[in-house]
């Protein structure tokens, strides 16, 4: 038997998808501002909730390649990056990034549950 055969991977962990100070309990998540940093993020006290979201995304998106999930079947989630575009709001001009976040899970219901994945 070849060594890669029958092995079979965990899901990625909390550390590899958000960062190497991401800790959980019953009622909380952390995510370190400084293991945000290495993707852009300024931390400060008023970082705005929508840099954020953006960090995060872009921190899970380093570890949630689809390239990771043909070589681990437990990775659910893939983000990639979508085409970018200029579009124009409020007579301004903006650059539009789009990333594409797919969930995959066993075909049981058709209904999006975040415990599924």
């Amino acid at each position: 038997m070849k060594k890669s055969e029958n092995i079979q991977m965990a899901e990625p962990t909390l550390q590899q998808v958000f960062g190497a100070n991401a800790t959980q309990d019953a009622n909380t998540i952390t995510i370190s501002k400084a293991d945000l940093a290495s993707i852009g993020l300024t931390a400060s006290a008023n970082n705005t909730a929508e840099s954020l979201f953006a960090a995060i995304i872009a921190k899970a998106q380093q570890q949630l390649t689809s390239t990771n999930q043909t070589e681990n079947i437990e990775q659910s989630v893939v983000i990639e990056d979508g085409f970018q575009s200029l579009v124009t709001r409020n007579n301004a001009t903006y650059r539009q990034v789009t990333k594409t976040i797919t969930f995959e899970k066993p075909d049981n219901s058709g209904t999006f549950d975040p415990d599924d994945y």
